[in-house]
């Protein structure tokens, strides 16, 4: 294997097994900042020693085991460091040594789940951070995503995004914030905060934001499972439920959404025999223990379409009126958007074109690919095709997903070679 296919291969593992080495070495070092550096060393070793010795059987597991052993050697030092300054102290102070009856150091009590990815999640999600710093930070830790991509996420510019992230991990390590999992109200506080943090990485690896792939199944894999282990966590919490019956009905999805060669399928075309019926089936399951929160309601949308087994037959009067109910409730330009799309679907794309175009203005939308790609799709639907050229060409330029591009400028050239021009 050269160098070069090498390196492409660390890089691949580290961003699948990140989110995990980070949490791993956080159980030990108790700093989320100091385990992302090590896990970096990692990738470093990795990236220094593969090429002469072979990338390994595990690479995954040689990552982890790399980090960690770092992190105990760094743990190692700090205890000899205060073990010697303690001697000292106590030389100086002829204050004898404690005896076997004191109290010693906690080791740590037992949780109530074992999964290092919720705790990290749980963790970032510290009352100490704002809401926005809180989110930032667990795409970064749990989603490996870069500074860039959280800022598409965010629509928000990429410094603003790097500095939030950066301020994030020093209030954590200067608070001293515990690596666990929260009890009482304490979790409730946060839940809210870990519901949008698994939300968003679910829809980073559902249609990713840059790159060469649409989908990236890995982050929907853990945002899934997450979402799963927190329903078992915290059974009484509808919208917990109501999140991970979105998920499970979008995750049911994904092997259709594109095809052999990795190109996006839309929703009117896909092949619903390709829709996983177990997922579509722990999706309802989850729904009827589900409240009136917003993933609750962004759950029942799903659900349409998740029981219709034509695209033609779909509900979108329902459809448009549950996204008026997610309107009052989470009020947001890309939430009007969608809105827009599903009311152009029942009553007509005069009628959503009519909503897309108050949407102009908002600041949060300038540079979201989706609107203009929306606009286009409305005026194609009206026989305005050179209008339709000029939105979908717009849209190809703002996104940074190959994929998407590629279908963008598949669909204006279609605009522009249409009959009449």
């Amino acid at each position: 294997m050269t160098g070069a296919s090498t390196a492409e291969t660390v890089e691949a593992v580290f961003r699948i097994e990140s989110a995990r080495i980070i949490a791993g070495v956080t159980r030990i070092v108790r700093d989320v900042g100091i385990a992302e550096e090590l896990a970096q060393d990692a990738l470093v070793a990795a990236l220094e020693q593969w090429p002469e010795s072979g990338v390994p059987d595990r690479p995954g597991a040689w990552l982890m085991a790399t980090a960690k052993h770092r992190g105990i050697d760094l743990v190692r030092r700090r205890e000899t460091y205060a073990r010697k300054l303690a001697e000292v102290g106590r030389a100086l102070e002829d204050v004898p040594p404690p005896g076997p009856g004191d109290p010693a150091e906690s080791a740590g009590s037992a949780e109530d789940i074992d999964d290092d990815l919720l705790r990290l999640i749980f963790t970032a999600c510290h009352p100490v951070l704002s809401t926005r710093a809180r989110i930032a930070l667990t795409l970064r830790l749990l989603g490996g995503l870069t500074t860039e991509e959280i800022a598409r996420a965010f629509l928000a510019p990429e410094p603003t995004v790097a500095q939030r992230i950066v301020r994030a991990k020093r209030t954590l390590a200067k608070a001293g914030v515990p690596f666990e999992v929260p009890y009482g109200a304490d979790r409730a506080a946060r839940v809210s905060s870990v519901l949008e943090v698994i939300y968003l990485v679910f829809n980073e690896g559902y249609s990713a934001t840059a790159g060469d792939d649409l989908v990236r199944p890995a982050l929907c894999e853990d945002a899934l499972r997450l979402a799963r282990v927190l329903a078992g966590l915290m059974p009484e919490e509808p919208e917990v439920h109501g999140l991970a019956a979105l998920l499970e009905f979008q995750a049911s999805r994904i092997a259709a959404r594109t095809g052999p060669d990795g190109e996006p399928v839309m929703l009117a075309d896909q092949n619903r025999s390709r829709w996983n019926r177990m997922l579509i089936a722990r999706g309802f399951e989850a729904l009827r223990r589900a409240g009136h929160g917003p993933y609750s309601v962004q759950a029942a949308i799903a659900a349409c379409h998740a029981r219709t087994i034509r695209y033609e037959d779909t509900d979108w009067a329902t459809i448009a009126a549950l996204y008026s109910r997610l309107m009052a409730l989470a009020p947001s330009p890309v939430v009007e958007l969608n809105r827009a799309v599903a009311v152009s679907m029942a009553q007509g794309p005069a009628a959503g074109l009519k909503l897309v175009d108050a949407l102009a203005a908002e600041p949060a939308l300038r540079d979201y690919h989706l609107l203009p790609s929306v606009r286009g799709d409305l005026l194609e639907r009206l026989g305005r095709d050179e209008e339709a050229r000029a939105e979908f060409e717009r849209a190809a330029s703002l996104t940074r997903n190959e994929r998407e591009r590629e279908l963008l400028r598949a669909r204006a050239a279609r605009s522009r070679s249409a009959p009449g021009d």
